[in-house]
């Protein structure tokens, strides 16, 4: 388990494979997540990418200012129909290409993407759905 703020940007910029693997593959308690992301902003990205992050810290990197952070929330297999219903409105076109790719998109989401801005959503969504999504 990650004990702290510090330990997880330790693990995750070490250049040690075993290291950085348990950055992504070990647990933190919520407050750890809050931390890392209030004081290391460079690392929301990585505490999105975390296999165990949980739903909480997700919601909260859901609104992230950076794109990548958001889409990298939007492809996780945990997110709730809400989550995946908000993050279908994101600006960004990647997020919205990770929410039509996701695996629990709701039907309503992906309907709605049918109608998005960019060809690619548009698409992705569309076969989704022919697809039995």
């Amino acid at each position: 388990m990650i004990e702290s703020a510090e330990e997880f940007i330790r693990l995750r910029f070490s250049e040690t494979p075993e290291e950085y693997g348990r950055a992504s593959s070990e647990p933190a308690a919520p407050e750890v997540w809050r931390d890392v992301i209030d004081r290391y902003p460079e690392a929301r990205f990585w505490v999105a990418h975390n296999k165990t992050v949980p739903l909480e810290i997700l919601q909260v990197l859901a609104n992230d200012p950076d794109p990548k952070v958001r889409s990298m929330v939007a492809s996780k297999r945990k997110l709730t129909p809400a989550l995946l219903a908000g993050l279908a409105t994101d600006p960004d076109e990647s997020v919205r290409l990770a929410v039509a790719r996701h695996k629990r998109a709701p039907k309503h989401v992906l309907e709605q993407l049918c109608t998005d801005s960019w060809e690619e959503v548009r698409a992705m969504a569309r076969d989704r759905l022919e697809r039995g999504h």
